[in-house]
């Protein structure tokens, strides 16, 4: 029988892979390479016979009406948020995930948006998004 070459870690592509991410079984050669690919939340590969979980329809995209447009985020400052572990692992929590939606399906998203800021739970993950954004 012939020996089966090592893996490649699919974070680094540079090293053989050692080890393999418990969640999603990503090899990875280092704890750089998981901490690196632990940044963005990975889930359990499905198996061809399981049926995926159904995902939540998206939105239908909403006018966009803006008084101010110095107010409006710049790309930077939203990979900024989107590429932060602490935003992320803060947003695998279901209550902050359906305050977010409750806001953003409302017709009167500015008065759910000042019912959610008074909640210890959003007032943080609000906290953690302007420190992304940084000033």
């Amino acid at each position: 029988m012939v020996p089966r070459p090592p893996r490649q870690c699919q974070v680094c592509n540079e090293a053989p892979s050692k080890y393999k991410c418990p969640s999603c079984l990503v090899p990875y050669c280092s704890l750089v390479c998981y901490k690196k690919h632990k940044e963005i939340p990975c889930a359990k590969p499905v198996s061809p016979k399981q049926k995926p979980t159904p995902r939540p329809k998206l939105p239908v995209e909403k006018p966009l009406h803006v008084d101010k447009p110095s107010e409006v985020l710049q790309k930077s400052q939203l990979e900024s948020i989107a590429s932060s572990s602490e935003i992320c692992n803060a947003l695998k929590d279901e209550n902050l995930q359906e305050l977010v939606n409750k806001i953003d399906s409302s017709p009167d998203a500015e008065n759910e948006l000042d019912k959610a800021m008074e909640l210890d739970v959003f007032r943080i993950f609000t906290d953690k998004i302007f420190s992304a954004i940084g000033p």
